[in-house]
């Protein structure tokens, strides 16, 4: 049995939920924020079978797409000068997945 952690892009999150269901898995959603850009994510675990983790990340391949985004750099305290007063271009989504081994799962 495997626990698989998905943080996704809350803008993907609808779609491979979706597609999650439609493939008869599982999951809990928790919203998240990410540490860079500091945007809504999206927090999927789902307990499967070993044999399953090659599918579910498949599905997460599929609807989780990476993205540019213009964004303008924060500005923070006396350091501004290290920072380009330009925007700049960021690669953003996909999906970071994290995937565990578990000793016990029980349904309750």
């Amino acid at each position: 049995m495997k626990l698989v952690f998905a943080i996704v892009q809350d803008y993907d999150a609808n779609q491979l939920l979706n597609a999650i269901t439609e493939a008869g898995y599982r999951s809990t959603r928790i919203s998240s924020t990410g540490g860079f850009l500091r945007v809504g994510n999206t927090t999927l675990m789902m307990g499967v079978e070993d044999s399953e983790v090659p599918d579910v990340l498949r599905l997460i391949d599929r609807n989780c797409r990476e993205r540019t985004e213009t964004i303008q750099p924060e500005i923070i305290g006396d350091i501004h000068e290290w920072y380009p007063s330009d925007l700049v271009e960021v690669t953003v989504g996909g999906a970071n997945v994290f995937v565990l081994n578990v000793n016990r799962f029980e349904r309750i």
